[in-house]
This record gives structure tokens, C-alpha cells and sequence, in this order.
């Protein structure tokens, strides 16, 4: 096996452009379990863990439009290198930025995978139950991806299209992803078969955005790709009181949790049931959207 280890995007890019063939690696915790049990025997890898173009965070001050048409708002936009560890959305600064992502970033692993993990590692394999990404659906992100000839983004829904499955073309590399920089509060959580070190039986990104007076839901582990609740978050959002951040009531918060789960098409498996899935997601959405609204609650006439 061959390794290249790019110094910069160009260089990675144009080691792929000669040889398609080749494998690229920023942590390895996913590529190296398939290599070691033999599910893979690449002839060559381009390591860009060392490419600055892909690390870090950065607010940038470029306009973007987001939310795929659902509010006309701009805001700044976070961009995420694709090689950013777990570990790094660990930092007090990042948590202050993006606290849901960081939240998942906490469960991933054990402090060597996170150490080694990557944001761009995470959306590549594209599993269902891949952490970060509930919380990158409910952003509506938008992926950075880059070859010798050219530079596209490509929204997350059009990225990631099957379990494991992304468009992602043969000569690319994942650069960055792009998020809006978001007022609010926000919430990830997940559902597992133990508290720690567990791949996700399910799990759940809220955020109340105060900027556009919108909840927006990611879900993760209950469908073949991430998914967005958009019918809850259409039912809920103008029901709300976004002036007082009162909470809303227990009806509410029911049809809330139901509509959740309906948008959940889950499948059974060693690690938990469809149903149970659906009804994780369904208490999962109502506890973060009580954290969100924590005022006291209305009485019911």
C-alpha cells in the first residue's frame, strides 16, 4: 500500500486526479476497522490530515441564504474543516458556537477516537448512525467538496442519498462544511444500549431558533439517511412563544413528539426495535423542546 501525505487541497486533489482508485484518510477510525477485518485492501492512500485548508472553524462573515427556502433569513455562516476532530468541538469556544454539536461530539467513542475522529470522516461513511449528523441536517449544512478541476457545495439532503452511500465522486475530497451561525438554544441528544462508548440507537438535534422564530429537528439512527422533521417543526414553530421562551403545553408538546416520530422510517436490528426507535425519537423531542422552552407551563383551558 502507497501513502501520500498532502500539505495542501491542491496537492491532495491532483494525487487523486492521477490515481482515482486511492483511498483518503484524516482519522481512520472507521477505514482502519474495515482494513484490519479485511472488508477493504486499498493499493494507495492520500492521508490529508495535514492539509491546513482542511482544519479548524471559522465564523466567516459572507452572506449565505439558508434553510432551503423555509425563512429569508442571512446569517453568518461557520465553516467547518473537514478534519476538525471531535476532540476540537470539545473547546470552550467551539461549545459557546455550535454547544448541540459539541454535545455530540461528547458521545462519540472513547477519547481516542475522538481525538482522531473527524467531522469530514463522519459524513464520508455516511452511516445512519452517524453523530454529528442530525445536527448537520437540522442546519440544513451545506458540504464543501473539491477535485483538480473544480469547487462544488452540495446540501447535506444531496450528499449523503443511502446508508453509507454519498454522491461524493471517486476524485473529491470533503473540504469543509458550511452551517449558519444560529441564535437560540439547542439540544442533541441520543439513545444507545449503554451510557458511554455506544453506536446510536437513535438520536436527535433540536434548535429553537430565536433568529427566525423556528424549531428545527435532525434525526439520526431512524432512517436510511438523516432526516429532517419538517411537519413538526411547520406545526410547532408558530404556536410558540418566542418573546417569553414560556413552555408550551403538555397537548402541544404530544402532537410535538408525535409528529417527530412519524417523520422516523425505521428499521429493526440487533440494537434496537422500529418501534422503539420511534418512540426514543418521540420522548427525545419532547424533553429538548422543554429544555428549549423551560418557562412555566400554561394552564390548559
Amino acid at each position: 500500500m502507497n501513502v501520500h501525505v498532502a500539505r495542501s487541497v491542491d496537492e491532495a486533489c491532483a494525487l487523486l486526479a492521477d490515481n482515482p482508485e486511492a483511498q483518503v484518510l484524516a482519522g481512520g477510525t472507521d477505514f482502519m476497522v474495515e482494513v484490519n477485518y479485511r472488508h477493504r485492501s486499498p493499493s494507495a492512500v492520500v492521508a490529508i490530515n495535514r492539509v491546513p485548508e482542511t482544519s479548524g472553524w471559522s465564523v466567516e462573515r459572507n452572506q449565505v441564504e439558508w434553510n432551503g427556502g423555509r425563512g429569508d433569513d442571512t446569517a453568518e455562516t461557520i465553516r467547518l474543516g473537514a478534519t476538525l476532530t471531535f476532540a476540537e468541538m470539545e473547546d470552550p469556544a467551539f461549545v459557546n458556537l455550535l454547544p448541540a454539536l459539541s454535545q455530540a461530539a461528547r458521545t462519540v467513542g472513547s477519547p481516542q477516537i475522538r481525538n482522531a475522529g473527524t467531522l469530514g470522516g463522519n459524513l464520508g461513511t455516511a452511516s445512519p448512525a452517524g453523530d454529528s449528523l442530525p445536527v448537520l441536517a437540522a442546519l440544513d449544512s451545506k458540504v464543501i467538496l473539491r477535485s483538480a478541476e473544480t469547487s462544488r457545495q452540495v446540501e447535506l439532503s444531496d450528499f449523503i442519498v443511502g446508508p453509507k452511500q454519498t454522491t461524493l465522486q471517486p476524485t473529491e475530497i470533503i473540504e469543509a462544511v458550511l452551517v449558519p451561525k444560529v441564535a437560540g438554544h439547542s439540544e442533541f441528544l441520543k439513545v444507545g444500549t449503554r451510557n458511554a462508548m455506544v453506536i446510536s440507537v437513535a438520536g436527535l438535534a433540536l434548535f429553537a431558533r430565536t433568529d427566525i422564530a423556528r424549531v428545527c429537528v435532525g434525526l439520526g439512527s431512524v432512517a436510511a439517511v438523516p432526516v429532517r422533521a419538517v411537519a413538526a417543526e411547520d406545526w410547532i414553530s408558530p404556536r410558540l412563544d418566542w418573546e417569553n421562551m414560556s413552555a408550551p403545553t403538555q397537548a402541544e408538546l404530544d402532537t410535538f413528539a408525535s409528529l417527530v416520530a412519524q417523520a422516523a422510517s425505521p428499521i429493526d436490528d440487533h440494537r434496537g426495535t422500529a418501534d422503539y426507535r420511534r418512540h426514543a425519537v418521540g420522548v427525545m423531542a419532547k424533553r429538548a423542546l422543554q429544555r428549549a422552552f423551560p418557562g412555566s407551563v400554561p394552564s390548559a383551558h
